[in-house]
This record gives structure tokens, C-alpha cells and sequence, in this order.
């Protein structure tokens, strides 16, 4: 359950991402994969690598997935923007 209520967590944050400008690496997509991974890699880390069961999840559970989240988020966002410019200096010859 603990699964679920992190990937659930990611995928509610990942709502916002319609806020900012689609520079993610992969679009809103990616952001969607980041926002998912993100919040299990991280909600994982905190329990030591194993999964809350059903008795073992509450509400501090599913916050637990935020930052990841978040984190997730902004790897795939800063990625995005990196191969951006990438691409933006090899265009123009600036490499």
C-alpha cells in the first residue's frame, strides 16, 4: 500500500507541471516518469528499501513521496533545459 499511496502522491504534483513551461526532457511525459520514479526511489530510501504493507501505511506515508516528487521533477526539467541549450548552441555553431 505504501506503493501505491507514493505513485498516487507523484501523480497528483505531477498536475502542477502544467503550470510551468514544457521544457522537461521528454515533455510532459518525462515529467510524468520523473514525478513517479521520484516519489517511489524516494519513499523506498526512507524505508530502507522495502514497501509499507497495509497496516503500515498512513498519511505520513503518502507525504513521503513529495519531495521525490518534486525532485524528479526538477532532474527531468533541468535535463530538459541542458539539452535545449545543447541543442541551441550546436545550431548556432557555439559548440
Amino acid at each position: 500500500m505504501g506503493l501505491l499511496a507514493w505513485v498516487i502522491m507523484g501523480l497528483a504534483i505531477w498536475h502542477f507541471t502544467v503550470w510551468l513551461p514544457d521544457r522537461y526532457w521528454g515533455g510532459i511525459v518525462g515529467a510524468f516518469f520523473g514525478a513517479l520514479i521520484g516519489a517511489v526511489l524516494l519513499g523506498l530510501i526512507i524505508h530502507g528499501f522495502s514497501i509499507p504493507g497495509r497496516h503500515a501505511t498512513n498519511l505520513g506515508t503518502a507525504l513521503e513521496g513529495i519531495p521525490g516528487a518534486l525532485i524528479g521533477i526538477g532532474l527531468m526539467y533541468a535535463e530538459g533545459v541542458r539539452r535545449e541549450r545543447a541543442t541551441e548552441s550546436h545550431r548556432l555553431g557555439l559548440h
